[in-house]
């Protein structure tokens, strides 16, 4: 595995709460960590026996800087320290600087030059406890889709994207008016995601992750009733797969993805 996204983190200001909702709609289970050493409670998201990602409590010292609610995305790298320094002279920005956890491994923070965050991270799990194998594709709780808007355009993203982790455009096609084009972009021929233009009513560029959930009706039932917003959708996208994007009770974007309806 490497130069690919595997880890997805919750800054949310109700840990508690997002745990909550999430496990609801989606079907996760999660536990309780201790990664720091220092007592922060970190909450594991699993399909099965496989973490898949994670809720991180934002501190009042956190909004205070600037942290608001979000989904980040963590990329596997072969070197962070290399890796940020090959972002920031491309033109991003370092948000939190290389940073070592003992028996977790060695990560970052940073920015693309759109302003989109994302985490650069080397795992080093003690011996014995690697992950297992990820769940077959299209499982309930996976992540199925990574999709960007950045002021950037879907070319300039790519470009960005492309020369730091390898990954290529597979696809496009023209989402019409203002919108442009919608880039697909993977490695080795594999879709891994879509990169737009910002739109105009998105405040700020970010990352949107597609969680698999086993059918989309019965999904934003759940998610209603767990006090979350249908922002858009649901519907088909070419391909077959339903979608449909929401916002948390804490106020996170994420979306959700099925074969179903």
């Amino acid at each position: 595995m490497a130069d690919e996204f595997f880890w997805y983190e919750l800054m949310t200001p109700d840990q508690a709460a997002s745990e909550a909702f999430y496990t609801r709609v989606v079907g996760w289970t999660a536990a309780a960590q201790n990664p720091d050493g220092h007592g922060n409670s970190y909450v594991v998201l699993s399909v099965g026996d496989r973490g898949v990602g994670g809720l991180l409590q934002l501190t009042g010292e956190m909004q205070a800087g600037g942290a608001r609610p979000g989904w980040v995305g963590y990329i596997h790298v072969a070197d962070v320290d290399a890796r940020v320094q090959a972002i920031v002279e491309a033109g991003g920005r370092q948000l939190m600087p290389p940073t070592e956890i003992p028996g977790v491994g060695r990560f970052a923070m940073v920015a693309d030059p759109g302003g989109a965050p994302f985490y650069v991270m080397n795992p080093k799990p003690p011996e014995g406890a690697e992950p297992g194998p990820m769940p077959p594709t299209g499982t309930p709780g996976t992540i199925g889709w990574r999709e960007l808007y950045s002021p950037l355009g879907d070319k300039g993203a790519l470009e960005f994207y492309g020369a730091q982790f390898g990954w290529e455009s597979v696809g496009e096609f023209d989402m019409g008016g203002t919108m442009g084009i919608y880039r697909i972009f993977g490695a080795d021929g594999v879709q891994m995601g879509g990169m737009m233009k910002q739109p105009d009513n998105i405040p700020a560029s970010f990352w949107n992750f597609y969680i698999n959930v086993d059918a989309i009706d019965a999904a934003i039932e759940r998610l209603k009733e767990a006090g979350g917003q249908v922002m858009m959708g649901p519907h088909q996208v070419p391909g077959g797969m339903w979608i449909v994007q929401g916002m948390d009770p804490q106020g996170a974007a994420f979306a959700l993805i099925s074969a179903t309806k």
